[in-house]
């Protein structure tokens, strides 16, 4: 049974605010969808001899190398940014540290 204050840890994992209001909602909930994932713990997950017999699958990867030659296209990207200090290009930031 999930604990209120394993709720407010989560909830701060999540980023969410959880009001004392909804707590008690959440702890059920989460307790809730705790039991319907156990039901995974019932199922039969022997393997018969058909699905052992198929390949194992396997990453297909290229070789390491260079497509075109380093600052090939550096000059026509610096063109067409608007924001930009050299050949460094400027970006709105998106991420805060809050």
């Amino acid at each position: 049974m999930a604990t209120t204050e394993e709720v407010k840890k989560l909830a701060a994992l999540a980023r969410i605010r959880v009001g004392n209001a909804e707590l008690e909602k959440f702890t059920s909930e989460f307790d809730a969808i705790l039991a319907y994932v156990g039901q995974l713990e019932d199922l039969d997950l022997s393997q018969d001899d058909s699905l052992r017999d198929k390949p194992a699958l396997r990453n297909v990867m290229r070789e390491d190398g260079s497509p075109h030659e380093a600052g090939a296209y550096t000059e026509k990207i610096v063109v067409q940014f608007p924001a930009r200090a050299g050949d460094a290009l400027s970006v709105k930031q998106i991420l805060s540290h809050d």
